[in-house]
């Protein structure tokens, strides 16, 4: 096995919990001295520091949200002075004002550590070339996986996202072997080498791929390597966090979550802690996180927590795949609906590819919901009959996982939008007036 920082990494689950429970105490007590929010909103729950002190007493801590975020734009939950902080990074804000995070010098160097130990875990080393597809500048995935390369040595080449059939070349002419961005915009790759004739296992070095910034299924996993024969491995993170920061080793069966840098909460819906394995509400706190801190912040993630040792030696508890948020749910004609619950059933279809659209009406006052997907090219056919059967198996499929009939269409390849970073899933048209 081969470690970035071994010691930490096979910690016993005994000694890293009682770590987290002294960060926490630390971590709380600092933030009621630096923070009239946390103040406020710990005088408000009649605690002190001197409460917390174990995990249940923990819990009593009240959450932060996203709107606690928005409510103090832009740097009303910065604790240290512009003096201490050496980057601002600021999220898109497509569902309402951005968030503005500070990072001091401590910062930077935690989230890399996090990145280079992540790296290290699927088999990154300084021998390696990563081709980092992510955007640079405001957004933190470009810079965060950056630094983590550079970390652990390896080769970095600052691409960017757009200008596909160039980042194509370099993919060919450099002994590129890694590569980092959006499943979406890997895809989208993909599909570019095919018009241009490349095979990507023949004519590129590739081997790893790091996936995130965007939800993605399994199955979404499945269909990527098996076309390019990169192994893709799953990032998990966010801007509130310090940005993308756990990866997954080379079982590729969770992400590691560090647990002396967070301590990592899921919750059932009256807010209880879910037992090991059982999916709930993702609860984030930063444990050694200086300019913008975190604190029981509801992330509106639903995952589970598996604690059992991972076969490739690390102990810390790995965080399973996504299934879906509490924030960006559909209602559709009283049913709750995922984006991630569509893009799983899109992956069971072999003749579909991964790219979809879903578009939300209410015509008369009643929800209408479309589902755009596109068809693959081995499944291009004029056969109306064989039309028909694909159109079927997928409404039928999607109305058993969904509870309501979604009017589904195949579309040609190519037709719908393609996003270089987040992919845009859903348009929701629907008036209330």
């Amino acid at each position: 096995m081969v470690y970035w920082n071994e010691e930490i990494e096979t910690m016993p689950r005994e000694e890293l919990e009682g770590l987290q429970l002294r960060l926490l105490r630390e971590k709380v007590a600092e933030m009621y001295g630096k923070s009239r929010f946390f103040h406020d909103r710990m005088e408000a729950a009649g605690l002190t520091p001197e409460d917390i002190d174990s995990f249940e007493a923990f819990r009593k801590v009240p959450f932060m949200t996203k709107s606690d975020l928005r409510d103090n734009y832009p740097d009303g939950l910065f604790v240290v002075p512009y003096d201490d902080i050496v980057r601002i990074h600021v999220s898109s804000g497509t569902t309402g004002k951005p968030t503005v995070v500070g990072y001091t010098r401590g910062d930077m160097d935690n989230w890399t550590e996090a990145l280079a130990r992540g790296m290290t875990s699927f088999g990154m080393t300084n021998k390696d070339v990563l081709q980092n597809s992510h955007g640079y500048g405001l957004f933190t995935g470009g810079l965060g996986v950056h630094y983590g390369a550079e970390r652990i040595g390896a080769t970095t080449l600052p691409t960017g996202t757009g200008n596909t059939s160039r980042q194509i070349q370099l993919m060919q002419d450099l002994p590129v072997t890694t590569i980092a961005g959006t499943p979406s915009y890997m895809f989208h790759i993909a599909d570019t080498c095919d018009h241009m004739g490349i095979d990507i296992r023949r004519d590129t070095k590739l081997r790893y791929a790091i996936a995130g910034g965007e939800p993605w299924s399994e199955s979404m996993r499945a269909k990527l390597q098996e076309r390019t024969g990169i192994r893709v491995h799953n990032c998990y993170g966010a801007s509130e966090f310090y940005g993308p920061m756990f990866l997954e080793c080379h079982e590729q069966n969770g992400l590691h979550i560090w647990a002396d840098l967070c301590y990592m909460e899921i919750l059932d819906e009256n807010g209880e802690p879910c037992a090991d394995g059982q999916r709930g509400e993702v609860v984030v706190t930063m444990l050694k996180k200086e300019a913008f801190p975190l604190i029981r912040y509801r992330i509106g993630d639903i995952s589970s927590l598996d604690w059992s040792p991972c076969p490739c030696g690390r102990t810390h508890p790995r965080l399973m795949r996504l299934s879906g948020r509490t924030d960006d749910k559909l209602v559709v004609r009283g049913v709750n609906v995922f984006p991630s619950q569509i893009e799983s059933v899109i992956g069971e279809m072999p003749f579909l590819s991964p790219f979809y659209h879903i578009t939300l009406s209410n015509d008369n006052y009643m929800d209408r919901m479309v589902v755009e997907v596109e068809l693959n090219e081995d499944s291009l056919s004029e056969d109306t009959v064989e039309h028909g059967r694909m159109t079927n198996l997928l409404s039928s499929r999607l109305k058993d996982v969904l509870n309501i009939k979604a009017d589904v269409r195949l579309v040609l390849p190519g037709t719908l939008e393609r996003f270089e970073g987040k992919a845009k899933h859903v348009t929701d048209n629907r008036k209330y007036d």
